[in-house]
């Protein structure tokens, strides 16, 4: 697998606490990877490690063969990785149209506000509307749509489907699963398990900071035990 995105050996720590121990994962282009497991397994820190939002003591994070473990964020969000944050965070006070336009990174061929609109056109009738004004569910397609305005290689979902409805969370699982093919390298972490396995063709399983279980979601399936202990199923 040619990775675009590559973390091998990663190791964190918060404090003196060993979060992440050793870490392995890998995304193609193109493919969606899912990071599943319970509050605390530490899914939120693989993330926060690899966009430089915490150092990491040990191990690599390469984006497109480059080594940028521990870089600052603003160097790993110029190389191509792009965040969709657990909690939304929309700018309130700016409208739609500029919330996309304030992340705009042209390329051409890429991502735009047209196209962005096109796979969520509920926004498309709200353009003018300012982000506090916008439903929880029209937030989160808002902070994806402005993930894509930067036309990433590398995208990074944390609990896109937190707070949302089940529709909404189809919804979001849809569009998502539609971004498998375009190129872009997806990494999911999600505790709703059913999004995770419509929208990534692999499964990784966290548990205290390291991986238990790397396969298929078929593979998932048949393995009702690593479901049972790790994932609470």
């Amino acid at each position: 697998m040619n990775a675009m995105l590559e973390v091998t050996g990663l190791h964190a720590f918060y404090g003196e606490s060993h979060v992440l121990q050793g870490i392995d994962l890998a995304v193609a282009g193109g493919e969606a990877l899912a990071l599943v497991g319970r509050n605390g397994a530490g899914k939120t820190t693989t993330i926060s490690a690899i966009v430089g939002f915490l150092r990491p003591r040990a191990g690599s994070v390469r984006v497109d063969g480059v080594d940028l473990a521990g870089a600052p964020a603003h160097r790993i969000a110029r190389a191509g990785v792009a965040l969709v944050p657990q909690g939304r965070r929309v700018f309130s006070e700016l409208s739609v149209t500029e919330n996309l336009a304030i992340a705009a990174r042209p390329v051409a061929g890429g991502w735009d506000e047209r196209r962005v609109l096109e796979l969520f056109p509920a926004l498309a009738r709200r353009r003018g509307v300012r982000g506090d004004q916008l439903s929880g569910g029209e937030q989160q397609m808002l902070a994806i749509g402005r993930a894509l305005m930067r036309n990433p290689t590398v995208l990074l979902l944390d609990e896109p489907s937190e707070g949302l409805a089940p529709k909404l969370v189809q919804d979001v699982a849809d569009a998502l699963a539609s971004l498998r093919g375009t190129g872009i390298a997806t990494l999911l972490v999600e505790q709703n398990l059913s999004l995770a396995t419509k929208v990534a063709s692999r499964i990784n399983v966290m548990n205290k900071g390291t991986i238990v279980f790397s396969g298929t979601a078929a593979e998932l399936a048949a393995s009702p035990d690593i479901e049972a202990r790790f994932l609470g199923i």
